[in-house]
């Protein structure tokens, strides 16, 4: 009799211990990848700030977006919230079609957008769309900015010039950072001299400076000026493995709204993460949806949890 007292008292604290513990330790880290784009940034800081609420410990790997779907693949990336769709799609599709990356069929941001740009006055002086950017060779120096080498935009200027569309063979790719581009941009606007850029939305450039995005660039960049969705990508089997973590990042839904207001303290050097944890503090009632049915990671309430975590830091 005792011994099976000892044995239903066993199975029970077992039992108990299973639903505090809703999953194995190592899904305790949670490893995001970052291709080193403020708007990247800001959503990652702010999924990291809320897992750090759940007693989860969040990290962050910059890593170009060939290397990040390549860490995706094999399992050293948990997470990435940047999957611009349509220009990612010709990287990331081998490796959906092989079954070694998973796209949450729901995006975590639409209306957003990804294509050339130029300073209002370039577009005022005539530089409108694609076609026009060839009639203006010298003034722009035979010259487009990109950013980060292996990036996806820049693969398809990279492809327009070599292909001679638009009758932009001659010119040249320049490729930097997002931070490089911009500061020539900035030094371009200062000086008034004429350029044309990669631009996207959400992004502070769009209240920062006065710009003017470039149509016609359907073919290259997708229709309504590279309009955008962006899809979180994880490893195929990590909702079995990590399942309460799993379940935040399929939550996540952004606006462009809420990344620009993000990224602009990002912008001005500040962590992302604190930004990140600012605009929590003044915007709690997001949390109520990315944090429906998401546990802590010791199996406690996570709302609570989070909102507690915010207000004392």
């Amino acid at each position: 009799m005792k011994l099976k007292l000892f044995a239903a008292a066993g199975a029970l604290a077992a039992a108990v211990t299973m639903v505090h513990a809703a999953e194995p330790a190592a899904c305790r880290n949670v490893r995001f990848a970052d291709v080193g784009w403020t708007d990247i940034a800001a959503t990652t800081g702010l999924a990291s700030t809320v897992f750090e609420g759940l007693g989860y410990h969040p990290t962050k790997t910059i890593a170009s977006v060939p290397i990040t779907f390549a860490g995706i693949k094999s399992k050293q990336i948990d997470v990435f919230l940047g999957y611009w769709s349509p220009t990612m799609d010709p990287i990331i599709t081998p490796f959906v079609k092989a079954g070694t990356i998973k796209v949450l069929a729901t995006p975590n941001l639409t209306g957003a957008k990804y294509t050339l740009a130029v300073p209002d006055y370039v577009y005022n002086g005539g530089l409108k769309s694609f076609a026009d950017i060839q009639k203006f060779a010298d003034k722009l120096n035979g010259k487009i900015y990109g950013i980060e080498p292996g990036n996806d935009g820049n693969a398809l200027i990279k492809k327009m010039i070599d292909g001679n569309q638009f009758g932009l063979g001659k010119f040249k790719l320049v490729e930097s950072s997002e931070a490089g581009m911009l500061v020539e941009v900035n030094r371009a606007i200062r000086d008034k001299q004429w350029i044309v850029f990669l631009g996207w939305e959400p992004h502070p450039m769009n209240v920062q400076m006065k710009i003017d995005y470039l149509a016609g660039g359907d073919d290259v960049f997708g229709p309504n000026y590279g309009e955008a969705k962006v899809f979180t990508a994880t490893p195929p089997d990590y909702a079995a493995r990590c399942p309460n973590a799993a379940k935040l990042v399929s939550n996540l839904q952004f606006t462009t709204t809420i990344e620009n207001r993000v990224m602009m303290p990002i912008m001005n050097k500040e962590d992302a993460n604190k930004a990140a944890l600012e605009w929590l503090k003044a915007n709690p009632k997001v949390l109520d949806q990315w944090l429906a049915g998401v546990k802590t990671f010791d199996g406690k309430d996570g709302l609570p949890a989070v909102k507690a975590y915010i207000s004392a830091h």
